[in-house]
């Protein structure tokens, strides 16, 4: 089958992305009866030198998003992933040497239909009188061994859009660009790695991986690599790139040493996610100051696409000064990033964060019984979500994403961990807003920042005493804080429910003569079916507010974690004889 497209048709997808772009960007204009987009300020290029480049369609925002002053004059776009056709390049020519440039500069990726049909226009300019030149980028680092073809044109090509618009901006002459970007393109190299293939609107996937495979040294046409490896962790596959960039038998190498300094240029093949691009960048740079290069400037996002290939490619181009001052330049290309003009490498990437406030005094405490006390009823805790996570995890599938167990097993294990490090403060009001920076920082998700909400404001009523009143109290401001900020309310279907029947219980503690145990074996008794009942409730809040309640047929995850917490408190106060 073929995959879905979101296009009005396969024959016409590659003029309708072309207009769409000049529709949106006042700065571009299409030239009648070709698909080629142009700076619609030709006008002010006279006595300069034009550039053109283009190729197939489909990686956008190459090529046209780098149209504007300070790269690209005009760009001439083929159907997708094919050549141009030759008229459309002549007619490009033409253009912008009737503008008044001094010559125009054609920058064509290396592979077999753009060098014949830019050449062939190119030949065909000349022989009009019109000054050409053009020059072929193979920046591709895949192969160890060339042939006759030589090395691909991918996502460095970019770079060397950057490096000749600033100098035509200059006024530097047709050939003398033509000569620099030459020597640029020496020094620079590409590689790509893809988690799976793309496809051709209207076409299947070019290739097939296995879900334990990558494809390293892919082309930018859905073209296969040059060999497959085992799905590994994204230190590990940018580790495996960059050994094999820098590999001096690679006779495609960029030749990269401790001291380098470089332009690092990460770029989105398409279908990566921002998430795993910003940690492939990551890995990249950590990497490469590891080897004592220095990473001069960083360009991470989408230059050079194939489609929705997820993958990513990495670009090197060794810098000195001169070189920087040009990829610096100012330009108007709507998809040149606005980067830091800086070096990467040598400044201090983060800060010493801010001590907390001492903590006021508050009501004494039996010091070690105490803490002894506390830790026993936090490890119970622990065990019992623990033991739920599954439990807990397939009943939030019905109605989330499925992790309210992991997440309160997470919760679970950072307590155990910070039981590890130390006996947890005597003070009732100290462990509670201990409990609560704990939570917010490692739980995480909606459950995290509630039980953090809960447990700072019930700390304070404990503060001043810590009498089973106050104990009342406290569950009092922990609610009508979770009430407040969740926007919640009892019946609403969500893990109040279990702590409001537990609240409503604990009220029995605030009149003389009330015991610890039965108050709360009662409340736990409640919380329990309170929890059972958020089964035939509307949701009004939450995730589970979305769901069709005709799909919610089960207890609610948050109120189930919620009452077994209260029941596993109950029991080791029990063990201990409370």
């Amino acid at each position: 089958m073929t995959s879905k497209k979101l296009v009005n048709s396969v024959v016409g997808c590659a003029d309708d992305a072309l207009a769409g772009l000049v529709a949106c960007n006042p700065g571009l204009q299409l030239l009648q009866g070709h698909r080629v987009a142009l700076r619609s300020d030709l006008d002010s290029l006279k006595g300069r030198v034009a550039l053109l480049s283009g190729g197939g369609s489909g990686h956008e925002p190459a090529h046209a998003g780098f149209i504007g002053k300070g790269m690209l004059t005009g760009v001439i776009a083929g159907a997708v992933f094919t050549s141009p056709a030759v008229g459309s390049i002549l007619a490009a020519i033409r253009a912008v040497a009737q503008a008044g440039t001094v010559g125009t500069l054609l920058i064509v990726k290396n592979y077999t239909g753009d060098r014949l049909n830019f050449g062939l226009a190119c030949e065909q300019a000349r022989a009009e009188g019109i000054p050409v030149e053009m020059v072929v980028i193979g920046d591709d680092s895949a192969f160890t061994a060339l042939k006759k073809a030589g090395r691909r044109g991918l996502c460095g090509t970019v770079l060397i859009h950057k490096v000749a618009g600033a100098l035509a901006e200059e006024g530097v002459g047709l050939e003398e660009i033509a000569e620099r970007v030459s020597e640029v393109a020496k020094a620079m190299g590409t590689l790509g790695v893809s988690l799976s293939s793309c496809s051709v609107p209207g076409s299947r996937p070019t290739f097939e991986l296995a879900a334990s495979e990558v494809e390293l040294g892919l082309g930018i046409h859905g073209e296969a690599g040059v060999r497959r490896v085992q799905m590994a962790t994204a230190d590990e596959i940018v580790t495996l790139m960059l050994d094999h960039m820098t590999d001096t038998s690679n006779v495609s190498h960029v030749p990269v040493q401790p001291g380098s300094s470089v332009v690092l240029m990460v770029n989105n093949l398409g279908g990566l996610s921002f998430l795993e691009l910003g940690i492939v960048a990551d890995a990249a740079v950590r990497c490469l100051e590891g080897r004592r290069v220095k990473i001069a400037r960083a360009l991470v996002g989408t230059f050079m696409s194939a489609l929705e290939m997820p993958g990513v490619s990495l670009t090197l181009l060794l810098a000195d000064e001169p070189l920087l001052k040009l990829i610096d330049a100012e330009t108007t290309a709507v998809a040149w990033p606005h980067m830091a003009k800086v070096s990467v490498t040598g400044w201090t990437r983060s800060r010493a964060a801010p001590a907390a406030p001492p903590e006021a005094p508050d009501a004494a405490a039996t010091g070690d019984v105490a803490s002894k006390q506390a830790a026993h009823v936090l490890e119970r805790v622990c065990s019992a979500l623990l033991d739920l996570e599954e439990h807990l995890n397939a009943l939030d599938r019905a109605a989330g994403d499925g992790d309210c167990g992991t997440t309160h097993s997470r919760a679970a294990r950072a307590i155990q961990e910070w039981l590890e490090q130390g006996p947890p403060p005597a003070s009732p009001a100290r462990l509670l807003s201990s409990l609560s920076m704990l939570l917010l920082e490692k739980m995480g998700g909606s459950s995290g920042a509630l039980y953090g909400l809960f447990l700072t404001a019930a700390a304070q009523p404990l503060k001043a005493n810590t009498d089973l009143a106050a104990w009342s109290a406290a569950m009092d401001a922990g609610l009508d804080a979770m009430q407040r900020y969740g926007k919640a309310a009892p019946g609403d279907r969500t893990m109040l429910d279990s702590l409001w029947a537990v609240g409503q219980e604990l009220q029995a503690w605030k009149h003389p003569g009330a015991k610890l145990l039965p108050v709360l074996t009662k409340a736990v008794q409640s919380a329990t079916a309170a929890a059972e009942a958020t089964k035939t409730m509307e949701a009004a809040a939450g995730r589970a507010s979305y769901i069709s309640s005709a799909r919610l047929d089960q207890p609610d995850p948050g109120a189930v974690a919620a009452a077994a917490i209260f029941r596993a408190i109950l029991e080791a106060l029990k063990a201990q004889g409370m």
